[in-house]
C-alpha cells in the first residue's frame, strides 16, 4: 500500500512540475507566437485586403471590446493621407476539417466589403483549399452588406461545387466579420480619429 502511494506523490509532483513549465513557457513565448502569426499568417492575407495606404496596419492595429464577446476583436487600420479609409479584422467559420479563418477588409467610407483573404484552413487540398483560388475571393472584392449570402441562401455569390462546408465555413467567417464590423464601428471611427 506503501509503494501505492509513493507512486501517486511522485506522478502528482512530475504532472504539477510539468504543468508549471508548460504554462510558463506558453507565457514566455506569447509575444514571439503572436508576432509570427502576425507576420506569416494574417500579415499576407492582410495585406492582399488593404492595399492602399500610407500606414503600417499592423504597427497600428488595436484590440476593441465588443460588447457581449469575451475576447477583443484585433481591427488593422488602412489609413491614406492621415484619414482612416479601411480596416480589417480576422473571424473563423467552421469547415470541413477544422476552422476557416477570413481575413476581411471593410471600407469605413462606404460600408462595403473590400476583400477576403484567406488566413487559415485545413481543407481538403485539390476540393475544400478551393476557398484560397482568386476566382473564389475575387467575389467580395468590393462587395455590399446586402445579398451577402450565396445562390442557394438568396445572395449572389457562388459557393465551390463539392467544397460545401469549405464554402459554406468562409461565408460563416465573413458574415461573422461583418456582424462585428456593425457593433464596433462607432469605435472604430473614434480610435482613429484624425
Amino acid at each position: 500500500m506503501r509503494e501505492i502511494i509513493k507512486m501517486i506523490v511522485v506522478l502528482s509532483v512530475i504532472c504539477s512540475v510539468s504543468g508549471y513549465v508548460l504554462a510558463t513557457l506558453k507565457e514566455a513565448t506569447k509575444g514571439q507566437i503572436e508576432e509570427q502569426v502576425l507576420t506569416y499568417v494574417q500579415g499576407p492575407a492582410l495585406l492582399s485586403v488593404l492595399t492602399d495606404n500610407d500606414n503600417d496596419p499592423i504597427a497600428d492595429r488595436r484590440k476593441l471590446e465588443v460588447e457581449g464577446r469575451e475576447t477583443p476583436v484585433t481591427v488593422f487600420p488602412s489609413i491614406k493621407d492621415g484619414k482612416l479609409v479601411a480596416v480589417a479584422m480576422e473571424s473563423f467559420g467552421i469547415g470541413y476539417s477544422g476552422d476557416v479563418g477570413v481575413m476581411v477588409g471593410f471600407d469605413v467610407t462606404e460600408d462595403r466589403l473590400l476583400g477576403i483573404g484567406i488566413t487559415t484552413q485545413t481543407e481538403t487540398p485539390g476540393i475544400g483549399d478551393a476557398i484560397l483560388r482568386p476566382d473564389f475571393t475575387n467575389q467580395f472584392l468590393d462587395h455590399g452588406f446586402e445579398k451577402l449570402a450565396y445562390n442557394s441562401k438568396g445572395g449572389d455569390l457562388d459557393a465551390i461545387s463539392g467544397a460545401t462546408y469549405s464554402s459554406a465555413g468562409t461565408m460563416e467567417a465573413v458574415q461573422k466579420a461583418v456582424g462585428l464590423y456593425g457593433k464596433i464601428k462607432d469605435q472604430i471611427l473614434s480610435a482613429w480619429k484624425s
